[in-house]
Formats: C-alpha cells, structure tokens, sequence
C-alpha cells in the first residue's frame, strides 16, 4: 500500500514538472519557434520582437535623444533577439534598420502597440514583461520625462492595463530607482567597475561595457523574469554607468 502510494507521488510530481515546462515553454523565445521563418525586413517588423524593438524606439527617443548606456543597452538587445531568429546577422542588421525608422516615427504608435497586443493578448505574463521592459528603457538614463510617461501611459493602456495596475508598475520602478546608491568617492566608483587608476579609459570602458552587457534586463535574457528582476538588473546598470561617468570626468 505504501508503494502504490509513494508511486502516486512521484506520477504527480512528475506531471507537475511536465505542466511546469509546458508552461515555461510557452513564455520563452526559443529558436525551434522561428526556425521555419522566411527571413525578410518586413517578416521581423511584423513578428512580435520585431514590434517590441519598434516601441523600444518610440521609448527611447521620447525624450528627444538616446543617450550613450541607452544605446549600449538596445545594442545588447539586438544581438540576443536576433540569436533565436535564423540568419542572426542579418535579422540584427534589420533590427537596427527597425528601430532607426521606428525613432523617427512618433505618430504611428498606436497601430504598432495594437498589432502587438493581438499577438500576445492571450499570454498575459508576455505583456507585462514587455512593459516592463519598456518602462526599464525610460528609466535607465535616470529620470522620466513627462512625455516618456506619457507614451508609456497610453502603450499600457493599449496593452490593456488599468490605471492602477500601470501606476503600480511605475511606483516599484521609482522606489528602485530612488534607492540607488551615489557613489561618494572614486575610488567606490573603481571598485564597482573592477578597475584600476592605473587603467586607460578604454581599458575601462571595456570593463563598462562587459558589465552593462551581463546586467542587461533583455527581453530574451530574462524570458519569463518577473518585474523584481528587471527593477533590479534597472538599479544596478544605473550604479554601474554612474561609477563610469565619475571616472570619465576624473579622467579628463
């Protein structure tokens, strides 16, 4: 009796894991998705990610510019999109092209965000990562400008979330972003980017550069990360382009 009971256990445990990856599947970008693709400028634009990088540019360029880390850290996003696509090369160089024309775009917005939603309406934990995301690229330069936040406001609502929801979202982002540490002496800001004095600029902005990339919250590198995770990969690439800014002045 108790064998039959114990095997019970292990065949619901084992189809607990099952429904478990069944799940984790379909909330992750995974190159046997997209591996029957014709790669073509427009099949991106039309994907899901190929929409995402689109907003990202709408976000970006909110403010009026794209400052050096947000370059940095959309760079990064293409390389790892473009990873699950066929032809990597060339999907990163139509993902570049993407967002280019997408910046300079601010007008069709809504159309873009309404193609997207009815790709991934039926995957709820999908749209609030991307939002997420979109909401770590207007924060990552250290302040939202009243017409980022608007254009964040109005992508929300397309993707069908409440005020409150949406404004939860924002309060977590600000609470991360006004408990970031201000490094108060070079040498904290040395220590932080694993450099030396010693170091030539370009030596450490290598090691920026290598830093930024591991906390990257990107899309494919956090597929399925709840909102702590990128509020806190937000924080840290703030500290780490901080550190990086006080030596580049020390420095000149």
């Amino acid at each position: 009796m108790f064998n039959l009971i114990l095997f019970g256990i292990v065949v619901y445990v084992l189809y607990r894991i099952f429904k478990s990856y069944q799940r984790f599947q379909q909330h992750y970008y995974t190159q046997a998705q997209f591996k029957n693709m014709r790669i073509s400028k427009e099949a991106i634009a039309g994907s899901e990610l190929g929409l995402f990088v689109a907003l990202c540019a709408k976000v970006a360029k909110a403010d009026g510019r794209i400052d050096a880390l947000e370059a940095e850290l959309i760079g990064n996003m293409f390389t790892d999109i473009s990873r699950v696509f066929p032809e990597p090369q060339k999907v990163k160089e139509y993902l570049k092209e993407i967002f280019s024309e997408e910046k300079k775009q601010p007008r069709n917005v809504d159309r873009i965000v309404s193609e997207l939603y009815i790709l991934i309406h039926k995957d709820r934990q999908k749209c609030q990562m991307m939002m997420s995301f979109l909401i770590n690229i207007a924060f990552i330069d250290g302040k939202v400008t009243h017409a980022e936040e608007s254009l964040l406001t109005k992508i929300a609502a397309f993707l069908h979330f409440n005020s409150a929801e949406f404004e939860s979202m924002m309060d977590q982002f600000r609470s991360s972003f006004s408990q970031t540490t201000v490094h108060s002496s070079i040498e904290q800001a040395y220590k932080l980017l694993g450099a030396s004095a010693s170091d030539d600029l370009n030596t450490i902005k290598k090691k920026y550069r290598t830093l930024v990339k591991k906390h990257h919250p990107d899309i494919i590198k956090a597929q399925g990360a709840d909102e702590d995770y990128v509020r806190a990969a937000t924080k840290k690439i703030q500290e780490i382009n901080e550190a990086y800014e006080t030596i580049k002045k020390q420095k000149a």
